[in-house]
């Protein structure tokens, strides 16, 4: 096959190097001539491209740093996105603005995971008609959350070839793998629901291990929810199902606790950088893992290689739904496995959803619809009213308190709603 060119949006996040290990463990069979950096800081692609440099040595890849969007994704083959816009100081806003008016404080999940996607839709969909007219075959594997949310508000508005990444499936698979000691490949998940709300039936070699890991595993190390909510729901959650399950008991946590984790990442992202900027440093360092995003490379590069190889393999993705849940509606994205091929990602029938989990799902992709449409169109009312539709907030009155606080804190970030005109699109 041609040398690949692949493009890292967020190219200098901490996140980059267990990227860049994913890509030389697989080189020899995913043929990449070109990576290219791309962030707004040149710091960071300085700090970060210079320890990729030294990942890089000795293999024939061209390593190219660049703050100029077009010029990362013009004739790119892959666009992979690891966003965060505001950073980590807006993360922290995210998790402490609900926790003021007594809803728990998550990045993907609640007011949080709102104030998010509101932030980081418009930039996304920039960044997807950019591609449109710079690179109109490559494919856009966003690792950016919400995923599930961005990856439906670019296929929603754009005709950019998507497919969302989380790494919560590939790491449910090697814990319960680790558990049973038996190899991953062995695992099999019969996955449904939404990006960070998803449940599965466990197969191990054509065999049903459900129950078994319910009983004997899951509940001591991997849910983090009772016993008696799993014994009942007869399914392995993810592990975020807990703030659906257990609200009033994290935000207790949340509000004993000494710092929200994003205020802890910024020591953690502080210490890599550090690390990253000794030249002595030749992989990614132990501390990484801190950070979080485990086997986030594992899960990027099997998908590329999945799609560059046409391997036809089965990959646990955010795709749009079409008849695999006939529960949600068929323009929906929805986390499911897929088959995949050089055409893309081409979801699974897996029927309708239990009655235990419908009602839920159901309820977060209506906020999720409703956050898009107020992502792009700037209304207010629609802001509002996506708040109020997500189960974690409990109130309408509860849902214009957080919504004023979010406009307040992240006035410079959100342009659509305070009549501030969004930039031109680059056109190069």
């Amino acid at each position: 096959m041609r040398p690949l060119k692949v493009t890292v949006m967020g190219g200098g996040s901490t996140y980059t190097p267990e990227l860049i290990e994913g890509f030389i463990r697989h080189f020899d069979e995913l043929p990449i001539a070109q990576i290219v950096l791309m962030d707004i800081s040149n710091e960071r692609l300085k700090i970060v491209g210079d320890l990729a440099e030294r990942m890089l040595a000795g293999l024939p890849i061209d390593l190219i740093r660049t703050t100029n969007r077009v010029e990362a994704i013009c004739d790119s083959d892959f666009v992979i996105t690891q966003l965060r816009i505001g950073g980590l100081t807006a993360r922290t806003l995210d998790e402490e603005i609900p926790m003021r008016h007594g809803v728990l404080g998550q990045e993907t999940t609640g007011p949080g995971g709102f104030a998010k996607a509101l932030r980081t839709v418009p930039v996304m969909l920039d960044i997807a008609h950019d591609m449109a007219v710079y690179a109109p075959h490559a494919w856009l594997i966003n690792f950016t959350n919400p995923a599930g949310l961005i990856t439906e508000a670019v296929l929603r508005h754009t005709d950019v070839r998507t497919i969302g990444l989380c790494n919560v499936p590939i790491n449910m698979q090697m814990s319960i793998a680790q558990a049973l000691n038996v190899p991953p490949s062995s695992v099999q998940l019969d996955y449904v629901g939404l990006n960070h709300l998803s449940w599965a039936r466990v197969w191990v070699d054509g065999q049903d291990v459900t129950q078994e890991v319910l009983e004997t595993h899951w509940g001591s190390s991997g849910g983090d929810v009772d016993s008696d909510f799993l014994r009942a729901l007869g399914l392995i959650p993810n592990y975020y199902i807990r703030y659906f399950t257990h609200p009033d008991r994290v935000l207790a946590e949340q509000l004993r606790s000494e710092e929200v984790r994003g205020e802890y990442l910024q020591g953690v992202e502080a210490e890599l950088l550090k690390l990253y900027a000794d030249p002595n440093l030749k992989e990614k360092p132990a501390l990484l893992e801190q950070r979080g995003g485990a086997y986030y490379s594992t899960a990027a590069v099997n998908l590329i290689r999945a799609i560059a190889l046409d391997r036809h393999e089965v990959h646990i993705v955010n795709v749009r739904n079409g008849s695999a849940l006939p529960d949600l509606p068929a323009d929906a994205v929805v986390e499911v496995p897929s088959v995949i091929n050089k055409t893309g990602a081409h979801p699974l029938v897996a029927g309708k959803l239990p009655p235990a989990i419908r009602g839920l799902t159901a309820a977060v992709k209506a906020y999720e619809e409703l956050t898009i449409e107020a992502a792009v169109t700037g209304n207010e009312d629609t802001a509002k009213m996506a708040l109020f539709s997500h189960p974690l907030v409990p109130s309408w009155d509860v849902a214009l308190a957080i919504w004023a606080d979010i406009k307040q804190a992240h006035h410079t970030y959100l342009p659509q709603f305070n009549g501030t005109p969004r930039p031109a699109r680059t056109r190069g």
